[in-house]
């Protein structure tokens, strides 16, 4: 069998395809924390648990509704996203342009009261969600087993995370929300409604990990501790890859998600702390982030 460094290389490419999953999922999130930080500046802790949320939002459109993972994936990040909007409106409006450590407890808060209410409900065991029949099984490439669905899920994860930053970077609509982060008096001068961009903006942040949820609902066990599991890396990732940036949380959810993943392959001890020492050796010699813009 050929080797890479003495591992046989089925696990070293199977591991590299995990690698680029768990980045798809590093991606939506932390694409979501950056455009709710850079329009917000709000710290969104809550944004694991609305990841845990959407998962759970396809789980019971399937049971209740009997509607499939298709149906799923379009509509329970309308859901969700709709919650998020209630949230700001309710919760978050109240803190802007206090210290970040507000934000921060609040939205922890929140996150906790979400994912006790679903674990009183559904208890802490997973929930099985199936695969699509049309994903369903795999192909040989010759050098690995390649599943659709896996497949399938950076296929979309990329698609997805290249539209959100198409229209941030290159639309009229984007414009106005990276100008309301720069001067939001300003734009409101000029007859934007500011509050409503900032509202549709933490609904569309939140609607990108409730549609990380749902991809993420056939290959995980849907459970309420899902999202709490990710969060913290996704929050070293997002720092590494520079606050409020857009395409370095696209580029650094993807390329850590191989790190880790390759990490575990040469060298297990390290692979739960990697981002973490990245993400301080960033913050020692770039502290705006690998693609953040200085201070």
């Amino acid at each position: 069998m050929e080797t890479l460094f003495g591992i046989p290389l089925p696990l070293f490419y199977g591991q590299l395809l995990l690698g680029l999953i768990n980045g798809a999922f590093y991606a939506m999130l932390s694409l979501g924390l950056s455009v709710i930080f850079g329009l917000l500046g709000i710290v969104n802790l809550v944004h694991g648990a609305l990841f845990m949320t959407g998962a759970f939002t396809a789980w019971i459109l399937l049971d209740t509704l009997g509607l499939g993972f298709w149906w799923s994936l379009a509509l329970a990040p309308l859901i969700v996203g709709a919650f998020g909007i209630l949230i700001e409106r309710v919760l978050l409006r109240h803190l802007y342009g206090l210290d970040h450590m507000y934000g921060l407890v609040l939205t922890l808060g929140l996150a906790l009261v979400i994912e006790g209410t679903f674990r009183n409900k559904y208890g802490s065991g997973g929930l099985a969600y199936q695969i699509p029949d049309a994903l369903r099984g795999a192909t040989n490439l010759g050098f690995m087993v390649l599943p659709y669905y896996r497949a399938a899920v950076v296929g979309i994860s990329l698609v997805v995370c290249l539209l959100t930053w198409a229209l941030i970077e290159k639309t009229r609509l984007g414009a106005r929300l990276r100008a309301a982060t720069e001067n939001a008096p300003m734009v409101q001068a000029f007859g934007i409604n500011v509050p409503v961009l900032v509202t549709l903006t933490y609904g569309a942040g939140v609607a990108l990990a409730a549609c990380a949820g749902v991809l993420a609902a056939p290959i995980y066990s849907v459970n309420p501790q899902m999202g709490a599991n990710l969060i913290i890396v996704v929050f070293a990732i997002v720092v590494i890859g520079g606050m409020g940036s857009i395409m370095g949380s696209v580029l650094s959810g993807f390329g850590f998600g191989v790190i880790e993943a390759l990490t575990k392959v040469f060298y297990p001890q390290a692979s739960s702390t990697v981002i973490f020492l990245c993400m301080v050796a960033v913050l020692l010699f770039r502290p705006s982030g690998l693609f953040g813009r200085r201070s």
